[in-house]
């Protein structure tokens, strides 16, 4: 009977929203960063709509006690997986109260900073948010969340919704955050860390908050310098007004993505952080406009299963380009179609999986869902596209859709042949690559770029005057940088004067383009290739300082001296690098141990994971390894980053092939905390 129970009742949680409606929760949580810990009190409301005896909340490792429904002692089952309450439940509103705890295995995550500080943050995207906070993994069972934290007075905290409520108490602070309206819970989350905050208003009146960590307050400009530009114009674009009551980001440590559209609060990346030089490499603008178009397609409407998730992808990766394209303009727009519009050509070559499909990869989601708006959008003209978009986010606000309803409201505002749309765009794997060049070609810098393409199996003979000419035009940078691409494997002679004329274009991008096309530098082309030192770009400064130092061995006293107080972005990529060249320039320096501590304090705790890695590959590389190096190392292999602690455990079985650095290992052994001993442990034992 046992199992046909569970049968019975797995059958019914799949339908669960048709019995059950929850309205609302309430959880007031505390949070242990030693133990990396959360516990708390959960009360939430809901509705019985037909009768059932079980109803379930999913929860993952949980512990629980105090469960009522209405003040009462109700049976209840712990499965590991979900919190199952066992009662006749008739149609009804009832009240569902009880304690949990859990040290979470995933979706939220203690980042250690030195001195004992600490950042908590959550991702819950996917099926996750049920790792801490007790909640559904059904993204069709949408509440309204209000979540009340109690955490160290040092710290900021920051939950979905408006704060309304902070005192403090001793040595702590009450944190009360409210939302209005239902989400799903993948968007609810949690930041705690030490920051500051500027405030501003949207044209419409919505409050923005922008976070920074302190140390990281003279980036602020940089950072967010077209956040609140995309945010008028997303709205405006959009039509329909900002649909939550207020907007935060936030960067945080070691994230696992580049942003995440938590309802009401974006969390994002640090390496996004950026003075304004690194703003020219890689800046904040394309994941913030993402991130907050999915305030709409995603938070107010969500898709109600995996196979519509370009509803959500391709929505907020189109609204992001429309917003860089008034931002950056027309030719920056175009060429970005036109570079995703290649990847998606190539990758159909293998990839057999079309958009309305759940196992879609990202660049199907995201590339060519977006794509297929921008077709849609230049096919049915602006004004119905627009008016389709409103009708379809004010028809089904705080709901979940599926294409077909999207479909709907097109078919009201335009007469337009959907059936073929989608079999082409959203149902077939192959890429319409001559509809796509046809709107395209309306701008001027494609149609050149077009013709340059054509050229790419033309000898460089026959088209050198055509790819001169066009790089001493003002045609837009990808062209010039597409026309360095095209002639990388040619012959130096003939193509010289080619990469001169592109470096005396003064373009960051082009110059960058250059400086990465040429490992092997010849040298009557030093003293050109040497200008990439100066440029204002720590990608390029990073590629030249590397080649120039490589190439020229009798020069790399003159080229460290050029960089020796160079940082780079605020994963340090310079500076790290600028040590690994030093150390392995001999009789450069005259104390190269406090080089090489400075370089093995890059690979520890102190740091985020992509500087560790990048001081670790380099002590590695040139065999600068102690028991410090080692001890960093193994703790790599417990990093919540799978890259990174894949990268550590990768690390170490190459190392372990050697019977001293095996020794080694064992005698570091004991000295690990227990999470680094396992790891180690099962390593030594393969």
């Amino acid at each position: 009977m046992k199992y046909i129970f569970l049968f019975i009742t797995s059958f019914v949680f799949a339908q669960q929203t048709q019995y059950v409606d929850f309205k609302s929760v309430n959880g007031q949580l505390k949070l242990n960063a030693v133990e990396k810990s959360v516990s708390g009190t959960v009360d939430y409301k809901f509705e019985v709509l037909k009768a059932i005896d079980t109803i379930k909340i999913d929860a993952k490792n949980m512990e629980f006690s105090d469960v009522q429904i209405d003040n009462k002692d109700v049976l209840f089952v712990n499965t590991g997986k979900e919190l199952q309450i066992l009662n006749k439940f008739r149609k009804a509103e009832n009240h569902l109260t009880f304690k949990y705890s859990v040290k979470p295995k995933q979706a939220l995550y203690f980042v250690n900073i030195e001195n004992a500080e600490v950042q908590i943050w959550t991702q819950g995207q996917g099926r996750y948010t049920s790792n801490w906070f007790p909640s559904f993994d059904d993204v069709n069972e949408k509440v309204i969340f209000s979540l009340e934290i109690t955490y160290d007075k040092e710290y900021q905290v920051v939950s979905n919704g408006i704060l309304k409520e902070k005192k403090t108490s001793g040595n702590v602070i009450y944190w009360q955050y409210q939302m209005e309206n239902p989400m799903s819970s993948y968007l609810l989350m949690l930041a705690i860390g030490k920051f500051d905050k500027k405030e501003f208003r949207a044209k419409s009146k919505i409050p923005l908050e922008y976070y920074l960590e302190n140390k990281d307050t003279n980036r602020f400009e940089p950072t967010y310098r077209y956040s609140k530009h995309i945010f008028d114009f997303l709205e405006k674009e959009i039509g329909v007004k900002y649909p939550w009551q207020i907007y935060r980001e936030i960067p945080v440590r070691d994230f696992l993505y580049a942003g995440m559209e938590n309802t009401t609060t974006t969390l994002f990346a640090t390496r996004y952080v950026v003075d304004s030089i690194g703003f020219e490499d890689r800046n904040y603008t394309n994941v913030d406009a993402h991130e907050l178009a999915h305030h709409w397609f995603g938070d107010l409407i969500t898709a109600e299963s995996s196979t519509h998730h370009w509803l959500q992808e391709g929505f907020a990766t189109y609204y992001a380009a429309l917003a860089e394209r008034e931002i950056y303009g027309d030719d920056f727009f175009y060429s970005k179609l036109y570079q995703t519009a290649q990847q998606i050509k190539f990758a159909s070559r293998t990839d057999t999986i079309p958009v309305l499909n759940a196992k879609a990869s990202s660049l199907t989601f995201y590339e060519k869902g977006a794509w297929a708006l921008f077709v849609l959008h230049e096919s049915i003209g602006d004004k119905a596209f627009k008016k389709a978009i409103k009708s379809y986010l004010k028809k089904y606000a705080f709901q979940n859709v599926n294409t077909q309803n999207f479909f709907d409201e097109i078919k009201k505002a335009a007469n337009f042949d959907l059936d073929k749309f989608q079999k082409t765009w959203l149902e077939s794997t192959a890429f319409d690559t001559p509809a796509a060049n046809a709107l395209l070609s309306k701008n001027k810098a494609i149609q050149v770029r077009l013709e340059v393409d054509k050229l790419k199996k033309t000898p460089l003979a026959e088209k050198q005057d055509f790819l001169r000419k066009t790089l001493e035009s003002n045609v837009y940078e990808a062209v010039k940088e597409a026309i360095v691409g095209q002639v990388e494997t040619e012959k130096y002679e003939d193509k010289k004067e080619l990469l001169q004329i592109a470096l005396k274009t003064n373009n960051i991008q082009v110059r960058q383009a250059v400086a990465a096309s040429l490992s092997r530098i010849p040298e009557d082309f030093r003293a050109d290739y040497e200008t990439l030192l100066n440029d204002k770009s720590y990608q390029t400064q990073e590629v030249a300082l590397y080649y120039l130092w490589k190439n020229f061995p009798d020069h790399r006293t003159e080229y460290l001296e050029r960089s020796k107080n160079w940082i780079g972005f605020n994963d340090f990529n310079l500076r790290t690098l600028w040590l690994s060249l030093a150390l392995s320039t001999p009789n450069y320096s005259d104390n190269p141990e406090v080089l090489a501590s400075e370089l093995i304090a890059f690979s520890s705790i102190k740091y985020e994971a992509t500087t560790r890695q990048n001081a670790l590959e380099k002590l590695l590389s040139f065999k600068i390894i102690n028991d410090q190096v080692l001890s960093n190392l193994v703790n790599a292999t417990t990093h919540h980053m799978w890259q990174f602690s894949k990268f550590g455990r990768d690390s170490i079985r190459f190392l372990l092939k050697n019977s001293e650095m095996r020794a080694s290992f064992e005698r570091i052994l004991p000295n690990l905390n227990p999470d680094e001993q396992f790891q180690l442990n099962r390593l030594l034992k393969e």
